[in-house]
């Protein structure tokens, strides 16, 4: 490699917002599953499955209904996601500048910790947001009158600072930074150790096929990990009340329903996640290309 070629490569750097908006294009092509996650973890019915919380929604409340709350959804990927992705990333170049090529990546034992910190950081960006997108995506499945009615994402952050104090922002930011870490380890640390071993051990290149493998146990991981406390996070902060603690809400469901409350929904989690999970790493990982490509010239 000439001197030329290494200064180039030294100086790639990715911006800061791509995962954000590859995440934000999985939101809208997976929205309508993490609506059925949500109504699924927050109903006190048991035996709905994914299907029949689409097929209900859709003949009850009509086909836009699917798409309720798709502009919190993507607030939340704006927040939550671009400050995960962007950190982590900023992470492995400055402390492993080494591995700035995209077919290689810091060992497992650095993604982790590197994770963690992004995780906890875009949870607490993205908490507003995904207190508004979980109230809007469960409204309609309320009584008539408990039903908020927030117009879109940013009328549901004023009328929550107005009505209930800014601090309502922060509802459930305990649980959601545990999931956030459990998330961003599970997710992309995952996805980067899956695909570096992908690349050693299997004759398939750094392309599409590579991507899609590594971002579908990605998501596979992540689900499984993340699915207790996504049930918790989202029955705090779809509660009415407003003092209400995780482990409150974790005894009193365990008590009543057993253990399998902590993985109710996971079928919808996995059908949302896995493809969110894919399509954003495809997403990002084309963004790269072109990006490198309009650096580097090739």
């Amino acid at each position: 490699m000439s001197s030329r070629d290494k200064k180039k490569q030294q100086h790639l750097h990715y911006p800061f917002w791509f995962g954000g908006s590859a995440s934000c294009a999985a939101a809208c092509v997976t929205h309508p599953l993490d609506l059925a996650k949500v109504r699924m973890q927050t109903s006190t019915q048991r035996g709905a499955n994914m299907f029949s919380t689409l097929h209900a929604v859709r003949k009850t409340e009509g086909v836009r209904a699917l798409y309720s709350g798709l502009t919190a959804s993507l607030l939340r990927q704006c927040t939550y996601s671009t400050v995960r992705f962007g950190i982590y990333e900023e992470l492995k170049t400055h402390l492993t500048p080494s591995s700035g090529s995209a077919t290689q990546a810091p060992p497992f034992h650095m993604l982790l910790p590197m994770a963690a910190v992004s995780g906890y950081v875009g949870a607490i960006a993205g908490n507003p947001a995904d207190v508004v997108n979980v109230r809007m995506q469960n409204d309609r499945s309320l009584p008539v009158q408990e039903r908020r009615g927030y117009r879109h994402a940013i009328d549901g952050l004023v009328r929550m600072w107005r009505e209930e104090g800014l601090w309502s922002w922060m509802r459930g930011v305990n649980a959601n930074c545990i999931r956030g870490v459990l998330m961003t380890t599970s997710q992309l640390a995952t996805y980067d150790e899956a695909k570096r071993l992908i690349l050693w051990h299997t004759p398939l290149k750094d392309g599409l096929g590579t991507h899609f493998a590594a971002s579908l146990l990605a998501g596979l991981v992540a689900t499984t990990v993340c699915s207790p406390v996504d049930v918790v996070k989202s029955h705090i902060m779809a509660a009415q009340h407003s003092h209400i603690s995780s482990v409150k809400v974790l005894t009193n469901a365990v008590r009543k329903e057993g253990l399998g409350f902590l993985f109710r929904g996971w079928t919808p989690s996995f059908v949302r996640l896995g493809p969110h999970t894919v399509v954003t790493f495809l997403v990002l990982e084309q963004q790269k290309k072109v990006w490198k490509w309009c650096w580097h010239g090739e």
